[in-house]
């Protein structure tokens, strides 16, 4: 018979569905499950954005939408940015995509050619390395581990584009490890990146509502203008306004790559439905109290997170600062056993954890780090604690 196209080969299922429907499938043979595996927010977005989604029904065109975008669509998006500090932008520097994840692939198709290098760092985020080998790219992974807070250096950056390579993708805040870079570091890179202008730069910055602490979002183009040349902006409004399965994302950046992006658009997606377009002009557009009251939510739960984790001996987690992850060291238990199971890896402790306790958390490995495992710490109120208390006597029954 007929072979399938090459790129097919190279494509993976998400590391994190696996785990997530591994859960679903455990709890619906009615075993007590706490998942702390998928990145979702796990809260709704206001009832403004369903009245507009309601009204949008009752006048719907039934016509194809924009390429790029709707008009009201690309007018909240570019106020959304400007209060982030980004200024001087127009329609014609940005583009849509079902979700974020499908604007990075079109990025991706549109910046890097098969064989071309795209370098970022780990802990990174899974799909970006499935892109990246869908696509035919070399990765050049540069590895941040806890020890730097898992935070990418400006002397690591400097050798990585010494490479010359074609995309640098950054995330900030991160997922999986929900650290933030300040100000200062931001700054820091930013002076590294101007040295190199033979690269193409994505902040993939999804997370930009969700950091505490008062650190403040911050970009590369705050601290070198001159950067908008070559960087592109990502954003969706799946996590911050609760509405992840929307799928709305958008971008910002030169007007070539929008234009790329937008033709691509118009061979394969078209456009984003009237309705979901409606729904996230009166997400960025309307009130942001619930955004403002969750970030809040999720910094008090961080702290319980946080202080669980570096409470079990030979546990260490970096304090993140954004986002709703953690991403706690558990290289301790490897070499250990739980109830006759041997542990080797990362893969095998979360295996084991899930099996023992009911407590699902994604492997370090799948996101290029396999010393730690994610925890999202988005679940319901009532399981966050009692989760945290199960991975606790987990690691306290070790032997």
């Amino acid at each position: 018979m007929p072979q399938l196209a090459q790129r097919v080969g190279r494509a993976k299922p998400s590391a994190i569905m696996v785990i997530a429907s591994k859960a679903k499938q455990l709890k619906a043979a009615g075993r007590d499950i706490i998942s702390f595996s998928i990145g979702v927010p796990n809260f709704l977005p206001g009832e403004h954005v369903y009245a507009a989604a309601r009204e949008a029904l009752g006048h719907d065109s039934g016509q194809y939408g924009s390429n790029r975008g709707a008009e009201p669509l690309l007018d909240a998006f570019l106020k959304h940015i400007e209060a982030l500090g980004f200024s001087g932008y127009g329609h014609a520097n940005l583009s849509i995509g079902i979700g974020a994840k499908q604007v990075l692939y079109n990025l991706a198709e549109a910046l890097l050619d098969e064989g071309d290098e795209i370098a970022f760092a780990a802990p990174y985020w899974t799909t970006y390395r499935d892109i990246a080998d869908i696509v035919g790219a070399k990765v050049n992974v540069l590895h941040c581990g806890p020890d730097q807070d898992y935070k990418l250096t400006p002397t690591q950056l400097d050798a990585a584009l010494a490479r010359k390579p074609r995309v640098f993708l950054f995330n900030n805040p991160s997922n999986p490890t929900g650290m933030v870079y300040t100000r200062e570091e931001i700054a820091a890179l930013a002076d590294v990146l101007a040295k190199h202008p033979d690269t193409w730069i994505i902040t993939d910055d999804i997370y930009n509502s969700m950091v505490f602490d008062g650190i403040g979002y911050h970009n590369f183009v705050h601290a070198k203008p001159e950067l908008r040349e070559r960087l592109v902006f990502v954003d969706s409004v799946s996590k911050t306004y609760g509405m992840p399965g929307w799928r709305v994302g958008l971008l910002a950046g030169p007007e070539a790559v929008a234009k790329a992006v937008t033709t691509l658009n118009s061979n394969h997606i078209t456009s984003i439905p009237e309705v979901i377009t409606a729904a996230a002009v009166a997400a960025f557009a309307g009130p942001q109290d619930i955004p403002q009251a969750k970030c809040a939510e999720f910094a008090a739960r961080r702290d319980t997170v946080v202080a669980a984790l570096n409470a079990i001996p030979g546990v260490s987690c970096p304090r993140p600062q954004g986002a709703f992850y953690a991403f706690p060291d558990v290289s301790v238990a490897f070499g250990k056993s739980h109830n006759g199971t041997r542990i080797s890896n990362d893969v095998e402790l979360c295996a084991a954890l899930l099996e023992a306790k009911g407590v699902a958390c994604v492997p370090g490995s799948a996101f290029g780090e396999p010393r730690g495992l994610r925890i999202s710490y988005t679940c319901p109120a009532a399981q966050l604690q009692p989760g945290l208390d199960r991975i606790q006597e987990f690691f306290a029954e070790l032997a």
